[in-house]
């Protein structure tokens, strides 16, 4: 059984940085691809990256507009860890964060690919 647990969230100033964390119980993290969602108050959830399984050399990501140039997503298949760095955060950036996986899934799935889902962690930024 898959379980996933978030951990790195927290309160900061507009600008600065956070890093998330997301450890895989599962058997198979390497051959999986991953994401992190968000949710805000009052808001849908929104897909924000994700990054696929190694292959032929490559390891693809994906981020949406909102974040690219500021959010890196990335994975340590040795720890079944799950990162997402957070520099130059906004306070639209304040949501609960999740990470979710896309069973053996190769390339980047869709949002709706993802079936299962941690518990979240809270990001708050303030101005």
């Amino acid at each position: 059984q898959v379980q996933l647990r978030e951990s790195g969230g927290g309160s900061v100033q507009s600008g600065n940085s956070l890093r998330l964390s997301c450890i895989d119980s599962g058997r198979s993290f390497a051959r999986d691809a991953m994401g992190w969602f968000r949710q805000g108050v009052g808001k849908e959830r929104e897909f924000v990256a994700a990054i696929g399984r190694l292959s032929r050399g490559e390891m693809p990501t994906w981020y949406s507009d909102s974040v690219k140039g500021r959010f890196t997503i990335s994975r340590d298949n040795a720890m079944n860890t799950l990162y997402l760095q957070m520099d130059n955060l906004k306070p639209d950036d304040s949501a609960v964060y999740y990470c979710a996986t896309a069973l053996g899934m190769s390339g980047i799935p869709s949002a709706g690919e993802f079936r299962h889902w941690g518990q979240g962690t809270q990001v708050t930024v303030s101005s």
